[in-house]
């Protein structure tokens, strides 16, 4: 007879304390369940034995402020055993003189507003675009006294061209040249060969040696009267500078006529000497004239009889004499003012902007070029020389941006500076444009930076002033306080 099998027979074979045997799951849970708690309450007792409030972080610091990881205190504000949400002015101003961005601006934000900590190893000081944007999006400041745009959100939306390049501006230097002849192949000198200039032969950054190739040994070795104010503008006293130089190649050393140009712009005056004269003010030129003519007649008293040189009769005018005897003074004197005539009308008036016979008082010469304890006493200075403006080169032409020339060294000259190939004039400004850069600094992994920080800087560096340090290198390692 077949065996009934039942519900109630198959319940029966159940065993119903099974949940109350152990196994190795419900042991691990159990231990688990007990331990971890443990171990969080020793491990959050252990640091704030040893006084390590890390455990309160939000994240890591940024490199700059690595070492204070520990230091939550020398930041922040502890009232009744917590810590403020963010960091005080003061407690950044303790380490940092972070002077103001400018005199007029409402409101003045706080540090922490751009300079946000707890997100790990970070430039701290390359802030947020919207950091910049909290004032530049619609920009006040006291007085309506605001002179910069006023709605700016980030490089590519509401940024302006360059002030350098706005509609009207010329390049204030005086000294003449036209880029688009010397960027073709040229004469070296009058009687050279055609050589093909490089932008490097001329423009090198301030931290790179001068490239020598068209330079002349003598007037690099020679001293010169004029001052740098002669040469260059200087900063407006408004400009935001930053802290210091990052590599010495933000901006281009102004060219020297002894290291760029002298190999070939001859400065010669007189087809007896080879050598030129001085590359200096106009005074000074007279002397050594005066003092080199002095010295050749002494030596070759004979060329005090002069002859008549055909070239120079001049059709309606009365024939001088065929032969006229001088005195050495007379000499030195008509020498001296065929010479000038020759600086003042060409060689020098080719470069320079000169101001023909300024009214200008007799002034005591101080000549480094010849180190003469008599040179005032060569000749009488003519009361009417020629005044050479000042060079006015700008070294600066973007003083509320910083830019490296370092960063961009793997790029051509002419990739930025195309208008060079082209300028004829003087006055014309050849930086790149806004749409240059954006060309490259944009949004997107494919693009370098384009945030605010990576060409303006915040705080006005020169009104910087020192702080008394208030940590020791003990406190910092072993979080003593």
């Amino acid at each position: 007879m077949a065996r009934t099998r039942t519900t109630k027979k198959l319940a029966q074979r159940i065993d119903l304390n099974y949940f109350k045997r152990p196994t190795p799951l419900k042991r691990a849970k159990f231990w688990l369940s007990l331990l971890l708690p443990l171990l969080a309450i020793a491990w959050i007792a252990w640091r704030g034995f040893t006084r390590d409030h890390r455990v309160y972080s939000n994240g890591r610091m940024s490199k700059a402020h690595a070492v204070l990881e520990k230091e939550c205190a020398a930041c922040h504000v502890q009232k009744a055993g917590a810590f403020s949400a963010k960091a005080v002015d003061s407690a950044c101003l303790d380490c940092h003189d972070g002077p103001i961005h400018h005199a007029a601006q409402t409101p003045t934000a706080a540090c922490a507003t751009c300079h946000a900590e707890h997100r790990g190893r970070i430039n701290i000081a390359a802030a947020s675009n919207q950091a910049c944007a909290e004032c530049h999006a619609d920009l006040k400041a006291s007085g309506n006294s605001a002179r910069f745009a006023s709605h700016i959100r980030s490089f590519e939306d509401g940024h302006p061209q360059f002030a350098a390049l706005q509609e009207g501006s010329r390049d204030p230097g005086t000294i003449k040249l036209n880029h688009a002849i010397h960027m073709k192949p040229i004469r070296r000198g009058p009687n050279g060969p055609n050589v093909q200039l490089e932008c490097g032969n001329c423009h090198r950054a301030t931290a790179t040696d001068a490239d020598l190739m068209y330079a002349d040994p003598n007037y690099r070795a020679a001293t010169v009267s004029y001052k740098e104010t002669d040469e260059v503008l200087c900063l407006h006293c408004e400009t935001l500078r930053t802290p210091r130089a990052v590599t010495g190649r933000e901006l281009m050393a102004p060219v020297k006529f002894a290291n760029a140009c002298a190999g070939c712009h001859l400065l010669t005056f007189d087809k007896r000497f080879d050598d030129g004269v001085p590359h200096d003010k106009p005074e000074v030129i007279h002397a050594f004239l005066v003092k080199t003519f002095r010295g050749y007649i002494a030596a070759h008293p004979t060329e005090v009889r002069v002859q008549r040189d055909p070239g120079r009769d001049l059709t309606g005018r009365p024939l001088p004499p065929a032969v006229h005897t001088l005195t050495p003074a007379q000499w030195v004197a008509e020498r001296t003012a065929e010479a000038e005539d020759l600086l003042w009308r060409k060689t020098c008036k080719q470069c320079h902007t000169l101001v023909p016979f300024a009214k200008t008082s007799r002034r005591k010469i101080e000549s480094p070029v010849t180190q003469e304890s008599d040179i005032g006493k060569l000749s009488g200075i003519p009361a009417e020389l020629p005044y050479i403006a000042p060079a006015n080169i700008t070294l600066q032409w973007m003083p509320h941006a910083k830019f490296d020339h370092g960063t961009h060294e793997g790029f051509t000259c002419v990739s930025c500076h195309a208008k060079a190939l082209t300028s004829t004039e003087t006055s014309d400004i050849l930086l790149p444009g806004i749409e240059t850069c954006e060309t490259c600094h944009a949004p997107g992994q494919e693009h370098s930076e384009s945030r605010c920080f990576e060409c303006h800087t915040y705080h006005d560096w020169s009104k910087r002033k020192e702080v008394t340090p208030k940590f020791t290198l003990p406190a910092l390692r072993t979080g003593s306080g």
